[in-house]
């Protein structure tokens, strides 16, 4: 399955946030290879937006909406 933008999933625990990704980082090493796919996610708490910039594949298609 792929994860793309604007992709939303809910995260694990007793308050699940519903949250949504917002952009992707890839890493490439010097030959060119692509070597760390991260996620960029959102999500509001108390009426602000939170940023996480390093959430895993897994995490988002576990909690997938």
């Amino acid at each position: 399955m792929n994860v793309e933008i604007g992709d939303k999933y809910y995260t694990r625990g007793k308050h699940p946030r519903l949250c949504t990704v917002v952009d992707v980082y890839k890493t490439y090493n010097s030959n060119g290879e692509l070597v760390a796919t991260k996620y960029v996610s959102t999500h509001e708490f108390l009426g602000q937006i939170v940023t996480d910039y390093d959430v895993p594949k897994t995490t988002i298609l576990r909690g997938k909406a």
